[in-house]
């Protein structure tokens, strides 16, 4: 399942040395949340051919929606 949502990556910020990016890390947060939210409503919605066509099991469907937002 972690191949479907590997673009969580790219919100990942590192903080600089020089200074807080609070709010910069604040939001990429919340987008972030945001796209696990839409990533798992589409991934709810599939049917078991498409699951299929992915390489996703229903248990592994089933694990990665029942997880909250912010995980």
């Amino acid at each position: 399942m972690e191949r479907t949502l590997s673009s969580d990556l790219m919100f990942q910020q590192q903080s600089p040395a020089g200074g807080s990016h609070l709010p910069l890390r604040v939001l990429g947060t919340l987008l972030l949340w945001q796209r696990r939210i839409t990533s798992r409503r589409e991934l709810a919605r599939l049917d078991e051919r498409l699951l299929a066509d992915a390489g996703i099991s229903l248990h592994e469907r089933a694990a990665e929606v029942s997880k909250p937002f912010w995980r």
